[in-house]
């Protein structure tokens, strides 16, 4: 007898495809059979030694979140309901071109401290590994929710180039081609970069197109943040695309917003350079959380000139009168790359966390509100907590508009990603809240979209970019990675007042057919495991 039927579920099943009512039998981590009411009018329903009563639930697949940093925080807490409890059962992993393989000693040193904001400084976690295919089997130790990997280029560049703003030697060039090569063949789907952070920025396109054609040779994808998202967003969207296009290798678009003043209102003409794109056989994907406001860390937004050399090199600096004069004109008169090339407006500034327990009554406050009341110029208060706090501490940017968020969410080949950094005292709520924001706030509150379609952005179409063969749909066969949600309560319970607060409405999550989330609690279930790239 099979393990589980869930009975009476609607069944929303991530194509897009209307709902339809139907018991679920789950059996060794898989969907064995799916008996529509109208084939079960009249004959014996399916049995099995647990019976979930679905009644008035929606049955999914999991959710996909498409751009995660969840690199450390899968290893350091096993509990992970930050997204397990949003029904999230994959998360996408070695984003923004910095984690943590492939590295050696030197650069694994250089790129803990260099995101500390990011996944927390690693103290408690033995790094057991340098390679892409040691951080897997790491992960296949058990952790709570699957997980992919993209090698990140600019820990590549680091391991290879070092943090210095020069071009590649062809040999280094050959050295970074073969440890892509060597990551792809170990599972990763694919190669990310942040190309408004170092070293990754200090790429020039040449380099980055030799390096996607090696991703594209193994069926894998370019997932990049690229050179701005504020002045010139839609030239470097555009350079993107035309990248990719020379080294024909598919694109997905990391969090594609359309931020700051300049960007205003222009989300559709982002959306017609990729309808453009597409019409030509472009293959293209993006990905969006559902809030306006970015997060990222207070040191990215420091020009590339002054983060050359790394960590160390970006706190020399700080600690010179003279340079620091400099950083501060960048910043604030001529609009720093790491600021996307807009001056940087301190009171959309907000600090979410710290490092330093001592520094903790900056959190939660802009930096304009922290330096009014220290009496002194908000640049002064940014290059104290920098160097005070060694570069760790994260800020909530408030730059977004919300007629871009809808615009872009709407678009056909949207996904979702939560972007969450799970660091800090104040996190962007996104972290705990993207995915049942998109059904409760989006689809039941707004109609943005229609609860299939909204599903398919989180699911189906996530696998099918990842090239899963047996994920992203509730189909016999597929893995049993499942969410039952209520669509009349589904909602986030995080904010920006108390972004921990797990969502409401989703009672059951299953991953590999056990429940990791039961009666609204999370088990003790460890059934994750690395998702590795499918052989073309």
């Amino acid at each position: 007898m099979e393990e589980l039927v869930i009975r009476d579920a609607d069944v929303v099943d991530g194509s897009g495809a209307d709902s339809y009512r139907a018991d679920v039998v789950v059996d060794g981590g898989r969907i064995v059979s799916i008996v529509r009411e109208a084939a079960a009018a009249g004959c014996q329903r399916p049995k099995a030694r647990r019976e979930l009563d679905a009644e008035g639930l929606v049955l999914s697949p999991g959710f996909v979140d498409m751009h995660a940093h969840s690199d450390l925080a899968l290893l350091r807490d096993p509990d992970h309901s930050a997204k397990a409890a949003q029904g999230v059962t994959l998360e996408v992993l070695g984003q923004d071109g910095l984690s943590y393989a492939p590295v050696d000693d030197r650069t694994l040193a250089e790129v803990r401290r260099a995101i500390a904001g990011w996944n927390g400084s690693g103290d408690d976690i033995d790094f057991d590994w340098r390679s892409v295919g040691e951080y897997l089997d790491r992960l296949d130790r058990g952790i709570a929710v699957n997980a992919a990997y993209l090698i990140p280029q600019g820990t590549v560049r680091a391991l290879v180039v070092g943090w210095d703003d020069r071009p590649a030697t062809p040999r280094e060039l050959d050295r970074m081609r073969q440890l892509v090569a060597e990551g792809l063949e170990q599972g990763a789907v694919g190669l990310s970069s942040g190309l408004t952070y170092t070293p990754g920025m200090y790429a020039k396109d040449a380099e980055l197109t030799e390096l996607c054609r090696v991703v594209a040779s193994y069926g894998g994808y370019y997932c990049p943040h690229h050179r701005s998202y504020g002045a010139g967003a839609l030239e470097a969207y555009a350079e993107m695309v035309e990248l990719t296009r020379e080294a024909d290798c598919p694109l997905h678009l990391a969090h594609a917003t359309m931020n700051f003043g300049v960007n205003k209102g222009r989300a559709p003409e982002l959306l017609s350079l990729l309808d453009e794109a597409l019409a030509t056989g472009a293959d293209i994907t993006l990905d969006t959380y559902p809030y306006t406001p970015g997060s990222t860390t207070l040191a990215a937004l420091l020009p590339s000139w002054a983060s050359e050399g790394g960590p160390a090199e970006i706190l020399r600096r700080l600690d010179d009168e003279e340079i620091a004069a400099r950083i501060r004109h960048d910043l604030e008169v001529t609009g720093a790359d790491g600021c996307h090339g807009v001056p940087v407006e301190w009171d959309t500034i907000e600090i979410s966390g710290v490092g330093d327990p001592r520094l903790a009554g900056y959190v939660g406050r802009t930096v304009q509100e922290s330096a009014r009341s220290r009496g002194e110029a908000p640049w002064t208060t940014a290059r104290r907590l920098l160097t005070e706090d060694g570069l760790a501490p994260t800020i909530l940017q408030h730059v977004g508009h919300e007629e871009n968020v809808r615009a872009i969410m709407r678009h056909r080949v949207h996904t979702g990603g939560s972007d969450g950094i799970l660091q800090g005292a104040k996190p962007h709520p996104r972290a705990y809240g993207t995915f049942p924001h998109y059904l409760g706030h989006y689809v039941r509150e707004l109609g943005v979209l229609k609860l299939e379609e909204c599903v398919a952005h989180l699911t189906g179409r996530p696998a099918a970019r990842l090239r899963l063969p047996d994920r992203g749909l509730v189909r016999e066969g597929y893995r049993a990675d499942l969410v039952l949600f209520d669509p009349r309560t589904v909602a986030a319970g995080s904010t920006y007042d108390a972004p921990r607060t797990l969502p409401t409405g989703i009672p059951y999550v299953l991953v590999d057919g056990r429940f990791v989330i039961e009666d609204g609690r999370r088990t003790d279930v460890l059934a994750g495991r690395a998702v590795r790239r499918s052989p073309m």
